[in-house]
């Protein structure tokens, strides 16, 4: 591995506030909005927007990629192997349902950072012992529109993957805002991803630096 690939790595360690958008085609603001969110504090950015054809994605990444190069933050490819390995991303997150986590390492290389969705504490507890995966996602812990279909786990599930004392690094995420931060840091979630509690906040920056904040008070 190499050193850039650690280095990655101890930044993923690192990482509190993980940041998924959409390609805000109806505010046409993407660069100035991830500008005001990584400086409010968000640690990783991940471009995920279904309406994307690949052509117009490959557009964004580089933009994603540059801002977030400007403030220190990591850049996640979501589902897209071939994105992922045309932009040169850091980072890689699949799905239960996406491309196995082996292939994602043999097409990818030891170097890029791969995460997992889980929706149960058994699925966190196989990708806790997959020596590929590099982080996980539990939940969403609450219902949420960019998961249509998908039901919520629930903080109690939060508090049994956090009672296995994971070594993976770990994030909640789903319906995480200002008001339920609280609830999955006491169930002993550290690290969290967000969608709509920044992306749809009249001030981003700030809206980035309040959750940055209750997650350092509260853990």
């Amino acid at each position: 591995m190499t050193t850039a690939a650690l280095d990655v790595r101890h930044r993923l360690h690192q990482a509190r506030l993980y940041l998924c958008t959409d390609a805000r085609r109806d505010t046409g603001d993407l660069e100035d909005f991830l500008h005001a969110a990584l400086a409010g504090g968000v640690d990783i950015v991940q471009l995920r927007d279904k309406t994307l054809d690949v052509r117009d994605e490959l557009e964004l990444q580089p933009v994603v990629a540059r801002v977030a190069a400007e403030h220190g933050a990591l850049v996640a490819v979501n589902d897209r192997a071939d994105v992922a390995q045309l932009t040169g991303a850091e980072v890689f997150h699949t799905g239960q349902t996406d491309l196995p986590i082996a292939a994602s390492r043999q097409l990818l290389g030891p170097d890029v950072v791969l995460g997992r969705s889980t929706h149960s504490s058994e699925q966190a507890a196989v990708a806790d012992r997959d020596p590929d995966v590099d982080y996980f996602c539990v939940g969403p812990v609450w219902p949420t529109p960019t998961k249509q279909g998908r039901p919520a786990v629930g903080v109690d599930t939060v508090r049994a993957v956090a009672q296995t004392n994971p070594v993976t690094p770990w994030f909640a995420i789903g319906g995480i805002d200002e008001q339920t931060i609280g609830d999955v840091v006491e169930a002993g979630a550290r690290r969290v991803v967000v969608v709509r509690a920044i992306t749809g906040a009249d001030d981003p920056q700030a809206a980035a630096r309040r959750l940055k904040n209750r997650l350092a008070a509260l853990s």
